[in-house]
């Protein structure tokens, strides 16, 4: 099971996709990720556990501005629930 959101518009992407994340968290989940486009860059941040180890990243990283992105949770059902994986 896994929940998926996206963003394309004027405000920041991130704040969007973490605050739809987080409304689907009832869904249950071992990780979370996102990927921003951010002057003509992709920008993936992908962290194991709770939604707060994904925003934490997101904050550590420079907190890119973008106005497009897409995020999504899911439980590990092939390989462990890690930030790489």
């Amino acid at each position: 099971m896994c929940g998926i959101i996206g963003y394309t518009g004027r405000r920041n992407a991130a704040d969007i996709l973490l605050e739809g994340l987080a409304a689907l968290e009832y869904r249950g989940y071992d990780s979370a990720g996102m990927t921003l486009l951010a002057n003509k860059e992709m920008k993936t941040i992908k962290a194991g556990g709770r939604l707060q180890n994904l925003e934490k990243l997101y904050n550590k990283s420079g907190s890119p501005m973008a106005g497009c992105g897409i995020g999504h949770t899911r439980w590990a059902t092939y390989g462990e629930a890690t930030d790489v994986n």
